[in-house]
């Protein structure tokens, strides 16, 4: 097997583990003579499966049955539009701006004509770190994207707010432990660190539900629904649950979110330490305070050396280390199932491509 590092934002690396039990299992699941497939969503076999991946989801963040756990589709693009038509009925949302992501929910909201306000943003410094924020205790939520893929930047920890907060935790989804005091809605796809595209898990507080519909919501829209049916009002996307439910195991066997968050933190150290030792070669998009443990966003001083890099990276057998077009230079994605390894390799690679080009 040749199998390549792999860099990209997402979707992106799986454990391999995980995709060789798929593979042992595509057509005989568990020796039963069908694909997980192939049977019916609301059969005991797939609910062992479906309520499996939600309990893990529970244990790896220490949640409790004051929260729901939803599995939903349509991606964070459709979050942008399911939030605020479910949770923006009273008070003004108010939206921290980190990024491509959060103007994308902030547009979105103006589309479904709620009351919505911009309290931060990094807009200004070209979203090279994480603003200061801080959310009137009456608004309807507080919005924040936990980690931003394109620019590189990352809350530390989430700020505290007496309004709900809605967490956007796509790109560092199930990575790190999260404190959920003050979380009145978490949502990401699986697509970065908990499985395939096609997935979103959605964890809401069950007193959001309670005061949050709109009248106008469309049924397929509502949080509650998808709540009062156990996410099963419609036919779930099974194969990706169930990839979703090995991968949250694969975590808890690396020692659950602390595990996890112990190895990206020197993962993340490899790359930043290569960047920060090129004397100048490398530099690094994110402000220090603000760098992200997911993504590692930066450029080559002389930027005609950019397409030489990203050339030979490939021919080493590296994926997915092209920057996003709002950036552009280069950009590491180095989520759970990218290994310390592969990481030391690259950060091997970046200095001597900067001795080389120095």
């Amino acid at each position: 097997m040749n199998r390549k590092l792999n860099f990209s934002a997402g979707p992106s690396a799986l454990p391999l583990s995980v995709l060789e039990r798929a593979q042992n299992e595509l057509t005989d699941y568990q020796g039963k003579g069908f694909s997980i497939m192939e049977i019916s969503h609301r059969s005991k076999i797939f609910e062992e499966v479906h309520y499996g991946a939600m309990a893990k989801a529970r244990e790896l963040y220490g949640i409790g049955e004051e929260y729901d756990v939803l599995f939903l589709q349509g991606g964070a693009h459709l979050q942008f539009a399911m939030i605020p038509l479910n949770l923006a009925a009273k008070g003004v949302a108010q939206y921290a701006d980190t990024g491509v992501w959060t103007s994308k929910a902030i547009k979105e909201a103006a589309n479904v004509g709620i009351a919505y306000e911009v309290v931060a943003s990094s807009k200004e410094t070209s979203y090279d770190r994480i603003p200061e924020v801080k959310f009137s205790d009456d608004a309807a939520y507080g919005y924040v994207c936990t980690n931003n893929t394109i620019y590189g930047t990352q809350y530390r920890e989430l700020p505290r707010s007496k309004a709900p907060l809605v967490v956007d935790a796509s790109s560092d989804f199930f990575s790190r432990p999260v404190d959920f005091t003050d979380v009145g809605l978490l949502y990401g796809g699986a697509q970065k660190n908990a499985g395939p595209s096609g997935v979103t898990v959605v964890i809401i507080r069950k007193d959001m539900l309670e005061r949050a519909c709109m009248d106008r919501t469309p049924t397929m829209l509502r949080y509650d629904t998808h709540a009062s049916a156990a996410s099963l009002y419609n036919t779930p996307p099974t194969f990706g649950i169930y990839l979703l439910n090995l991968t949250l195991g694969w975590v808890q066997e690396q020692g659950g979110l602390a595990g996890v968050n112990r190895i990206n933190e020197q993962k993340a150290a490899l790359l930043y330490g290569a960047i920060d030792g090129s004397g100048g070669f490398y530099k690094g998009h994110a402000q220090k305070d603000s760098r992200s443990l997911m993504n590692v966003s930066f450029t080559i001083a002389n930027r005609e050396l950019e397409a030489a890099f990203i050339s030979e990276s490939e021919n080493a057998g590296m994926l997915g280390l092209k920057g996003h077009r709002h950036v552009g230079g280069i950009r590491a994605s180095i989520y759970n199932a990218v290994s310390i390894e592969n990481v030391r390799t690259l950060a091997e690679f970046m200095k001597e491509f900067a001795r080389k080009n120095g």
